[in-house]
């Protein structure tokens, strides 16, 4: 993403002293094996480091749990927010709306008319966002929208009191997409935990959107943030948003974690690895931070970006590539290139830079900014099959 045109688009290594490297291994099993929650970090892990178990997952929700919406980035829309807040209540959940989501600030302090805001200072969106991951009685953390910002919160998160906040417990859900990017690397890699990439509370699929995309997209965010055994949510007079006349289709109980399908294949093969990934732009940014993400080695990489032209895209994977970081990646998957350009050229440029690593690509996924915004998991184990067109994610382990 770049500029004022990724801001505003809704869905719009660090040293080995400061951080470890995440170690985790690939293997596809992501439960305890007797489909109950995991109860917490394995003896002698410690809090502010991934466990040396490898990432948890997290536990999925079901109607009445509480939820926290909080802004890390951009500034939020007070009437997208409630339209996305009713939604959410629809689906049976309990939400509340964090203190500071409503905040705006310019990048220095005050900003003047047309100058770039952040959903309020950077001290009071980290405050937020600590508050909600280590309240007991919360399920998830939701970020409204992306935008620009959560790069500025990691320096600020007391990560020793996240990391033991999830002790004895299983792990709650961050979810959100695009400048979350950031968050789902850091709480990745220093929480060990898994994170959900998909459509926000403020942004155009929960409060705008309509038709069979927005359908699609909120079912599918559904079908992997609930338990299987949730049962349909009761819809309450909130579940319509901004003209629709009904709230988004529920699944059927027991229908998994459901599989992603794309429409081509770049290069053929099969890959199994932990899922990794998200916006490429803030990917690209986190490298040579304490927050970079950990090598792609061994895992499947998600891909997607936002208002990017066709030299950006090259640009970036050209960075990631004579980074290392993608050496040994055992599979990409691509998502939307919304605003990118000529399509054609956009995919000229993922092909030429990534079919040389010799790994399967699967591009055309519905994750990222388009209009249909299907949800993953990323640290979870994953398949892709570019002979079905799928990526689909190994059996969740952590139901309650």
């Amino acid at each position: 993403m770049s500029g004022v045109a990724r801001a505003g688009a809704e869905d719009d290594r660090r040293s080995v002293s400061d951080r470890p490297l995440d170690r985790t291994s690939d293997r596809l099993s992501g439960s305890d094996g007797d489909g109950e929650r995991d109860p917490g970090l394995d003896p002698g892990d410690e809090p502010g480091r991934a466990p040396a178990s490898g990432p948890r997952r997290f536990a999925r929700l079901r109607p009445g749990d509480r939820v926290v919406v909080i802004a890390p980035s951009g500034p939020v829309d007070p009437d997208r927010l409630e339209a996305g807040r009713a939604v959410l209540s629809g689906l049976g959940l309990e939400v509340t709306v964090a203190p500071h989501a409503l905040d705006r600030t310019g990048l220095a302090g005050p900003a003047r008319e047309g100058w770039q805001r952040l959903a309020g200072g950077d001290a009071d969106r980290a405050a937020d966002l600590r508050a909600a991951w280590c309240d007991p009685g919360v399920r998830a953390v939701l970020c409204a929208r992306g935008g620009y910002g959560a790069t500025r919160l990691l320096g600020l998160l007391d990560w020793d009191a996240m990391a033991a906040a999830g002790r004895g417990t299983a792990p709650k859900i961050l979810h959100g997409s695009s400048d979350v990017t950031a968050l789902h690397v850091a709480f990745g890699a220093r929480l060990g935990v898994t994170t959900s990439f998909g459509p926000m509370p403020a942004g155009e699929v929960f409060a705008g959107g309509r038709g069979e995309d927005r359908d699609r997209s909120l079912e599918h965010f559904r079908k992997v943030l609930f338990a299987p055994d949730a049962g349909d949510a009761p819809q309450t007079s909130g579940g319509a948003a901004h003209g629709a006349e009904e709230g988004p289709r529920r699944p059927a109980a027991g229908r998994g974690s459901g599989e992603v399908t794309g429409t081509r294949a770049l290069r053929p093969g099969r890959a199994e690895g932990l899922l990794t990934g998200g916006t490429l732009s803030l990917l690209t940014a986190l490298l040579g931070t304490p927050d970079h993400p950990p090598p792609a080695a061994g895992r499947i990489v998600f891909l997607e970006d936002v208002s990017e032209a066709p030299y950006r895209i090259d640009r970036m994977l050209t960075q990631l590539l004579r980074s290392g970081w993608l050496d040994g990646a055992a599979g990409i998957a691509l998502g939307t290139w919304t605003g990118c350009g000529d399509p054609a050229e956009v995919e000229a440029v993922l092909a030429g830079r990534l079919a040389p690593l010799g790994v399967p690509i699967l591009a055309g996924l519905p994750a990222g900014h388009g209009p249909c915004q299907l949800t993953l998991e990323l640290g979870a184990p994953h398949r892709l099959d570019t002979g079905a067109l799928t990526l689909a994610a190994a059996p969740q382990g952590g139901v309650r």
